[in-house]
């Protein structure tokens, strides 16, 4: 058992440095485009286009890696990762630097989903949803720590040490999968065409839209919490970095919470998920003026939305089959997707609407969130009555 514990630990931390690795350069855009002498434009770039060939390449690696050994993949990623790291450390070319944010993205997915595998299949049916939380625990901590530490490593000390900060991470993690990993072959090769046919099931596309929806209204609000809280909450600069921490601290919590929840009760959790995100958009957009208020609220409502990424995958790991590791990197493109369609909504609504009203766009995402949940469970269901008569 404390093996097992150490080995999600160390799945976790490797969460973590890959993480760290693919989002730390948002606080390390100023030096990049001063140490590469480049615009802000091209410096966006290198966090963009890792984004996009996530999304877009991930199904597809993942299927021609899907027969071979799990700690292999693992172990190959997490060097890239270390190598990656290195290179940005080391380098002071832009284009080199592009190639070396393109080849680990495109390992990204294939990494979420081995690594989500591996955890769950180390425990029972009914622990599964609550060890996937304790490897998402790294994104949040990624989000919470990786990003502000690299900041702070490079402002302090030199860009070379915010790197070099992501490939320790991602070395420890690399050292601990290689000794506390037992050898992972697949047991049961399912050919390409029989994981591509869970793309048939209504209900496995009703879930990933449920994710595009879940992750649209997650980051509709989020990607602009900065400006909202200035704009509408009157906060000053402190006072929203604390609060930009408080969201991340709890939303490490609500990922345990949730993992308990869906533990418990799978459907009903993730039924009630963008329920209770709705609401807490919906009392936001009628007293997010209230300073005192939205200190209180942001706690609440940071320990929901991490809970996002547990509770909807989940749900389409209900409707896997035995694709598992096909159906995380499809679980991983589509919030990609999601994120990617709640920034561009968010930012056009805030252009017609003002940024009082960004919360109504995130409300919309829920609502459209339930629906399909909705749905699919009365897809399920109606599949079983048929089966039975």
């Amino acid at each position: 058992m404390k093996k097992q514990s150490l080995f999600i630990f160390a799945l976790s931390l490797a969460v973590f440095g890959v993480i760290t690795t693919e989002l730390g350069i948002i606080g390390l855009l100023p030096q990049v485009m001063k140490d590469f002498n480049i615009d802000v434009q091209k410096a966006g770039l290198l966090v963009s286009v890792y984004a996009v060939v996530v999304a877009v390449s991930g199904p597809f690696i993942t299927l021609m890696m899907s027969r071979w050994n799990r700690k292999y993949v693992l172990i190959g990623i997490l060097s890239l990762f270390v190598l990656s790291n290195l290179v940005y450390a080391m380098t002071q070319d832009y284009t080199t630097m592009m190639i070396f944010r393109v080849l680990p993205a495109l390992m990204h997915a294939v990494f979420f989903s081995v690594a989500l595998v591996a955890a769950t299949s180390m425990v029972s049916v009914e622990e599964q949803s609550n060890a996937a939380a304790k490897v998402f625990g790294g994104v949040a901590v990624g989000l919470v720590f990786g990003i502000p530490i690299s900041a702070f490593l490079a402002e302090q000390y030199s860009l070379a040490y915010a790197f070099y900060f992501g490939l320790a991470a991602c070395a420890i993690a690399l050292v601990s999968v290689m000794f506390l990993m037992e050898s992972a072959p697949v047991e049961e090769k399912m050919s390409f065409g029989s994981q591509v046919t869970i793309l048939r099931s209504k209900s496995m596309w009703l879930s990933l839209f449920t994710v595009i929806f879940v992750f649209a209204a997650m980051f509709s609000s989020y990607s602009f919490i900065t400006q909202y809280l200035s704009t509408v909450t009157n906060m000053n600069g402190t006072w929203i970095s604390a609060m930009l921490m408080v969201f991340g601290v709890f939303g490490i919590f609500g990922n345990f919470i949730f993992g308990k929840l869906l533990g418990k009760n799978m459907k009903k959790t993730v039924m009630l998920y963008p329920i209770t995100l709705g609401l807490i958009y919906l009392v936001v957009y009628f007293m997010g003026f209230s300073f005192s208020f939205m200190i209180a609220m942001v706690a609440f409502w940071g320990a929901v939305h991490s809970a996002g990424l547990v509770v909807s995958q989940t749900w389409v790991m209900d409707n896997a089959g035995d694709a598992k590791v096909f159906a995380n990197s499809l679980y991983i493109s589509f919030s990609n997707l999601g994120i990617t369609i709640g920034s561009i909504v968010a930012g056009w609504f805030i252009s017609q609407f003002g940024v009082e009203n960004l919360f109504l766009s995130s409300l919309v995402f829920t609502i459209l969130a339930l629906i399909s949940i909705l749905l699919n469970q009365k897809t399920s269901s109606d599949f079983k009555l048929s089966a039975v008569n």
